[in-house]
C-alpha cells in the first residue's frame, strides 16, 4: 500500500515501491499514473524501472471483487544512455488476474519518449514529484493512530508548513486510454489499483507492492519498516476480512479519545468500509477529485493527505499547503508530468 521512500527496505529497492496512484480524465480519455522510486530520503536503489519486474494497472468494474482489465508494463535493461525499452500488454477477463497469461501486446516504446497505438498512449521516465505534505504533520497523526490517542495539534502551525517533497523525483508511468475503449467508456464505474511484481526463481511472479487509496501505509503501518505485514502482497478482495476490523478499531480509538464522534465504533467501521477494499473508485469521464466531497479518482493537484488525515480523525486537519505549491510539477498536456 503506497508510500514514499521512508524506510530502509524501500531505500534498497525503490524501483519496486509505489509512491502514488492517480486516475483522472483527459479531454478524450482516462489517465492512469503510477509513481515509484522516490528519492525523498536522498537515496534510491537504481535509476529507472526494474528490468525483472512488472508494473500493472488493475481495473474492476461495477463493484466486482476481481479485476477484468489489466495493463502490464515491463522494461528492459537500461542502455548506455540510461533509456529502457518497454512493452505494454493488455489482459482482459479471467486473464486480467492471471500472472501466467501473456496478454495482448499493445505497443512498445522507450523511456523518455511518447509511444502511441490505437486508443492508447504511454510515457515513462524520471519526473519531478508533484506529491506534497509536511511530514511533521503526518508524524502527529500516525502517532495518534498507533497509540489510540487524540491528535495533539497544539504545536502545529499550518502557516509554517513546508513541502517535505520539494525538489524530489520519482519514476513515473503515464498511461492514457481513449474513451473509445470498449470497457473504459464514459459512465463506467471502476475501481483501480496498481501493483509491482517481481519474477521468482521458480518462474512465477511475486507481488511486492500495491496502491489504491493514498496514505494508507504511512497512516496505519508507519512502523513496519521491513514490510512484514501482508497487506502489500494480498489481493484487495481479501482486505475486508484481513484488515477492516483492525483499521476500524484504530480509527475508533482516535475519535473516541478526541471526542469527535458520538459513536466511535460505528465511525471506525464506516471509515474501514470506505477504504476497503483498497481500490480507488472512479467513474470514467467524470471530473476526478480526492477530497472532502468524496473519492472519485485522484488528480495530481488533489490534497489527498489533508483529506485522509481529516477522515481518520473525524476532524479538520489543515495541511497548510495548497495545490499551487507543486504547480510547476504538473502539466496540462500529455504526459501531464514534468520530466526531470
Amino acid at each position: 500500500m503506497s508510500h514514499h521512500l521512508d524506510t530502509p527496505l524501500a531505500a534498497q529497492t525503490g524501483q519496486l515501491y509505489i509512491d502514488d496512484l492517480y486516475v483522472f480524465p483527459s479531454e478524450t480519455g482516462t489517465v492512469f499514473v503510477m509513481d515509484v522510486n522516490s528519492n525523498v530520503n536522498g537515496l534510491h536503489s537504481e535509476p529507472g524501472f526494474h528490468p525483472e519486474a512488472r508494473y500493472e494497472f488493475k481495473v474492476h468494474f461495477d463493484g466486482a471483487e476481481f479485476e477484468t482489465l489489466t495493463y502490464r508494463v515491463s522494461f528492459d535493461e537500461a542502455d548506455p544512455e540510461g533509456q529502457q525499452g518497454f512493452q505494454l500488454d493488455a489482459l482482459t477477463g479471467d486473464q486480467a488476474r492471471d500472472d501466467s497469461a501473456p496478454g495482448d501486446l499493445v505497443l512498445e516504446g522507450r523511456t523518455g519518449e511518447v509511444a502511441t497505438a490505437a486508443d492508447t498512449r504511454i510515457w515513462a521516465g524520471r519526473i519531478a514529484d508533484s506529491f506534497y505534505i509536511d511530514l511533521s504533520l503526518l508524524a502527529i497523526i500516525n502517532g495518534a493512530i498507533a497509540q489510540g490517542t487524540a491528535p495533539d495539534l497544539s504545536g502545529w502551525h499550518p502557516d509554517n508548513a513546508q513541502n517535505s517533497f520539494a525538489n524530489t523525483m520519482v519514476d513515473s508511468i503515464v498511461l492514457e486510454i481513449s474513451h473509445g475503449h470498449r470497457l473504459l467508456r464514459p459512465a463506467a464505474r471502476t475501481g483501480v489499483w496498481c501493483a509491482t511484481k517481481l519474477a521468482t526463481d521458480a518462474g512465477g511472479w511475486r507481488q511486492i507492492n500495491r496502491a489504491g487509496h493514498p496514505m494508507m501505509w504511512p497512516i496505519f503501518w508507519p512502523n513496519d519498516t521491513d514490510f512484514s505485514d501482508p497487506s502489500n502482497t494480498r489481493h484487495p478482495s481479501q482486505d475486508v476480512g484481513a484488515a477492516a476490523e483492525y483499521i476500524g478499531g484504530q480509527v475508533a480509538a482516535v475519535v473516541a479519545a478526541a471526542g469527535t464522534a458520538g459513536d466511535p465504533t460505528g465511525y471506525g467501521r464506516t471509515v474501514a468500509a470506505k477504504l476497503f477494499p483498497d481500490v480507488l473508485p472512479y467513474v470514467i469521464g467524470t471530473p476526478a477529485t480526492y477530497g472532502f466531497a468524496g473519492f472519485n479518482g485522484r488528480t495530481q493537484a488533489d490534497n489527498a493527505p489533508e483529506a485522509m488525515l481529516s477522515l481518520v480523525t473525524n476532524m479538520a486537519v489543515p495541511s497548510g499547503l495548497r495545490p499551487a505549491v507543486t504547480e510547476q510539477q504538473r502539466d496540462s498536456n500529455f504526459p501531464y508530468v514534468v520530466p526531470a
